[in-house]
């Protein structure tokens, strides 16, 4: 069935803008290879309602960024999503034309990634760069467009813009430069914004400073943010929500509140318990034992069957999902009765 077209401007978007703002169901996206077809995605459901941040969690390699690079269409061969629903205010993205994913692209959707300069174009002055963000989507003269990009540094927090607007990305440090890639992904105020660990390689100090630039953000326009990361500890301070993911799979989904002080997967529990805060002073981290199972070869049932201590031949089987109380939702046979981290 050809999908129906999308209206450009996007503008039938907040007129139905019911919640959530993004809904996902039942998402695959798969990697077909000679190696054999890696499931990086692999039946992700969830959702995220108007001005709410969603933590995404998990090990390298359990699918989050590919989940992120799915909503926001940019999955290239030999990838593709195989089955599913992506749902921006109610409107289907999976199997949009390219030129309609495009137009979304910055004005109702944007995503800012752990690198900034895969935002910024390094031989182009910072200025001509969110110049031609803003042109693009919209007829505007050069002097307006150059404005309100100044007026997007200072939303970020940046000191004196006008200088900033002059440099190049490489004048710039590492944590200036992602500012800039927030400036830009907020310039249209979009109704969803995806951060792809953008905090990971910037010193804690910095990276405090932007979660709660963040926060404000959120608060004062209304977006929507997906927070993709491996550190919990950042999760802990920011979202009000919990994705933990394991091998392209949801294993737990819940507030941040009540996934940290009462995990109930087996997973939850070790990535909390081996995180630095839960060690006794002198005594050695916690450890997940093994090594996440391949994409290609995953086991049949539960995937973090083999590390999970509590694992025997039901856990062969795909495991239900339980949901213990209003909101906490896990997927697993043998989930602790009251949740202790490892």
């Amino acid at each position: 069935m050809t999908p129906r077209p999308l209206p450009l401007p996007a503008t039938a978007l907040h007129a139905a803008a019911p919640t959530p703002v993004l809904e996902v169901r039942g998402l695959k996206t798969h990697f077909h290879t000679d190696a054999g077809v890696l499931r990086s995605v692999d039946g992700v459901s969830f959702t995220l309602g108007r001005g709410e941040i969603l933590g995404m969690v998990g090990e390298s390699g359990s699918g989050k960024s590919v989940t992120g690079f799915s909503i926001m269409g940019l999955v290239d061969p030999p990838g593709r999503i195989v089955a599913g629903s992506i749902k921006l205010n109610g409107v289907e993205l999976v199997g949009r034309p390219e030129k309609q994913l495009r137009a979304l692209r910055g004005l109702k959707i944007a995503m800012v990634f752990q690198d900034p300069m895969m935002t910024l174009n390094p031989v182009l002055r910072v200025a001509t760069q969110m110049v031609e963000a803003i042109q693009v989507h919209e007829a505007v003269g050069r002097r307006e467009a150059l404005e309100r990009a100044r007026a997007g540094l200072i939303r970020v927090g940046i000191a004196a813009p006008d200088e900033r607007l002059r440099a190049y990305p490489h004048e710039l440090s590492g944590g200036m430069r992602q500012r800039i890639a927030i400036a830009i992904a907020l310039l249209h105020r979009p109704d969803l914004i995806i951060a792809d660990e953008p905090t990971t390689a910037l010193d804690v100090t910095i990276q405090g400073q932007i979660l709660a630039e963040v926060q404000q953000l959120v608060r004062d326009e209304g977006v929507s943010v997906l927070w993709i990361t491996h550190d919990l500890s950042v999760v802990a301070g920011l979202a009000d929500r919990v994705c933990v993911m394991y091998a392209g799979r949801v294993a737990e989904y819940a507030g941040v509140d009540a996934l940290l002080d009462t995990p109930l997967h087996p997973y939850t529990q070790g990535l909390i318990g081996s995180a630095s805060s839960h060690a006794r002073k002198g005594a050695p981290l916690y450890q997940i034992p093994g090594m996440t199972p391949s994409l290609s070869e995953l086991p049949p049932g539960c995937a973090f069957q083999s590390r999970c201590p509590r694992a025997d031949a039901q856990c062969t089987r795909p495991p239900p999902m339980q949901e213990r109380t209003a909101g906490h939702r896990l997927w697993c046979w043998h989930p602790a009765l009251q949740g202790t981290a490892a």
